[in-house]
């Protein structure tokens, strides 16, 4: 199999590593950002055609596969930016993409791919624990349409979406793959109440709260009841973006972790001198190459055929990285001593970020699960 980068691929990463590297500051890398900062980071985002990647040229996107999301994911993993990037243009943008209607996909993907406008999904749930058949937040039928009742917990970029793609139950009980739909909702239609906050790696969501709000037909994306085989590709997709993303960012906080091993002094040698240390150091490395070839493997399967082995290659993936980051992570802020645990100091920065893309549509352990009952029903086929 063939793994080398054409020169689109080297020209688009080399695109996005220069503006990283203008935008985003090795200084200030994982800080929080305001309105302004965060509205011309996505302007400039959307000049090099990333909050479009994955959505169609007719809607002015970049039509992007998933190789070309990887090599992006990784450098924006590598500098702790593009906040919201994802959220928009991937599960959201995908399954309006894919299932929408014209007119959704003609009022929104443009506007999405140009940055104008910010879409979210809506599928977390307090008690679902990313498991989509146990998704509770009910959309009644009335004679006109349907009415949601219910919140939604840890929306990305729910603060700031105009339009939020929201997973509901239509039909069937709790626990059933059946009965689960989308709707397209707009953020400022009545009934919708936003609690905004900053997770641990200073990125904007919001708990989303639906009171009796009216969604009517053309609101329905695809088919009513059909929907979980939809949502399942959008977040392996999302996924596999995720996991190059943490790569990126394990692969900075390597070099930063080996630089201050070099320069930090005790006992009058550098650190890096001492040996168990350097196997510290080793098993990052071991892990971060690993953990680039699962994301390889991960982008190469989502565009699979076969779903079962698509979500199997995915789960792997991020179960992996998602444990590897972690101990990397926590070992990163141990190698810097004190300051590790500092806002100034960018190890901290890099960690939390890690930690919170493992906890982000499926942590490890769920996903180690979730691989293990595909693996389990392959078998007895």
């Amino acid at each position: 199999m063939d793994f080398s980068l054409t020169e689109d691929h080297v020209a688009l990463q080399d695109a996005v590593r220069r503006f990283c590297d203008g935008e985003y500051p090795a200084h200030q890398r994982g800080n929080a950002e305001d309105a302004a900062l965060a509205a011309r980071r996505r302007a400039g985002l959307a000049a090099l055609g990333v909050t479009g990647l994955t959505i169609a040229p007719d809607f002015g996107g970049s039509g992007y596969g998933a190789v070309e999301t990887m090599l992006v994911a990784q450098q924006l993993g590598r500098a702790l930016g593009g906040a919201g990037w994802l959220a928009s243009g991937m599960p959201a943008a995908a399954l309006i993409g894919v299932a929408g209607s014209a007119p959704q996909r003609s009022q929104w993907l443009e506007a999405a791919a140009c940055g104008d406008k910010v879409l979210a999904l809506a599928v977390g749930e307090a008690d679902a624990r990313y498991d989509l058949s146990r998704l509770a937040v009910r959309a009644t039928e009335t004679g006109d349409g349907w009415r949601i009742e219910g919140t939604k917990t840890l929306v990305f970029d729910g603060g700031v979406a105009d339009a939020f793609v929201v997973a509901v139950r239509t039909s069937g009980e709790r626990g059933s793959r059946h009965g689960l739909s989308l709707f397209l909702v707009d953020a400022d239609a009545p009934g919708i109440t936003r609690r905004s906050f900053a997770t641990i790696d200073a990125r904007g969501a919001a708990h989303v709260s639906f009171a009796n709000v009216a969604v009517t037909a053309a609101d329905l994306i695809g088919e009513a009841g059909e929907a979980c085989a939809l949502v399942e590709a959008a977040l392996d997709r999302a996924n596999a973006a995720l996991c190059a993303e943490s790569v990126g960012a394990l692969e900075a906080l390597l070099e930063l972790t080996v630089e201050h091993l070099k320069t930090r002094t005790q006992f009058g040698a550098p650190l890096a001198k001492f040996q168990s240390l350097q196997h510290r150091i080793a098993d990052t490395l071991i892990a971060l190459e690993q953990g680039k070839s699962m994301a390889c493997a991960a982008a190469m399967a989502v565009d699979e055929s076969d779903p079962a082995r698509r979500s199997r290659f995915v789960s792997a993936a991020k179960a992996f990285i998602g444990d590897a980051c972690k101990n990397a992570g926590e070992w990163a802020i141990q190698l810097h001593g004190a300051m590790g645990m500092t806002e100034e100091c960018r190890a901290g920065h890099y960690a939390k970020r890690m930690f919170a893309i493992n906890m982000t549509y499926g942590d490890a352990t769920w996903q180690l699960n979730r691989f293990t009952s595909h693996r389990l029903d392959e078998e007895n086929v």
